[in-house]
């Protein structure tokens, strides 16, 4: 089956896949937090991840820890996470992947099946570019005043706002919510080189 020229969005459960503990403990707790602060449900938590497919070649746009795996993965920046001093060690030190022929891989948990943003070589092209160029904020921190935390939602709203991507109807599947969202739309409105 041939693969039109496009952007797809995918939902992915928070810590779906192998080795997924610590972020699906982290993240529970991180929402219980949330949930007794606004005094409201929990909810069930999501990132979100590109499958990006222009010129015949599928690019995977993803955000994970360095010290997940080590090889060819893609990588075009480096971020800290937590704080700045912890980025230090690869421990503290999260990576963006834009990957050709690459692999994400919790995709097979995707709720939802893949969501097409938009369509066509150019705004795909854009995308690709946007991601090579995203800021790499402190993971977990509000650093723009957002009121939510940068994070991998983040990188993926950002990156497609900077392309020219209506975001304005995307949302987690269900009640989910994906949180650092906001912080990507922020951070792409204040952004000067548009």
């Amino acid at each position: 089956m041939e693969v039109t020229d496009g952007v797809d969005l995918y939902w992915i459960p928070l810590g779906a896949g192998a080795g997924g503990g610590l972020v699906r403990w982290s993240g529970r707790a991180y929402e219980a937090a949330s949930a007794a602060r606004a005094r409201r449900p929990r909810r069930p938590l999501y990132h979100s991840a590109l499958e990006i497919h222009v010129d015949g070649n599928s690019i995977s746009v993803e955000v994970a820890p360095v010290w997940v795996t080590r090889g060819e993965r893609g990588v075009v920046a480096e971020g800290a996470v937590g704080a700045r001093v912890l980025g230090r060690s690869r421990l503290f030190r999260y990576e963006v992947r834009c990957w050709p022929g690459g692999t994400i891989p919790d995709l097979a948990a995707a709720v939802g099946g893949p969501v097409r943003v938009t369509q066509g070589p150019l705004r795909a092209r854009r995308v690709v570019e946007a991601v090579r160029d995203a800021p790499a904020l402190v993971w977990g921190r509000d650093e723009l005043g957002a009121g939510d935390m940068w994070n991998s939602n983040s990188l993926v709203s950002w990156a497609l706002v900077r392309a020219g991507v209506d975001v304005s109807g995307l949302r987690p599947p269900g009640d989910g919510r994906a949180p650092g969202w906001q912080a990507g739309l922020v951070a792409a409105s204040t952004s000067s080189d548009r």
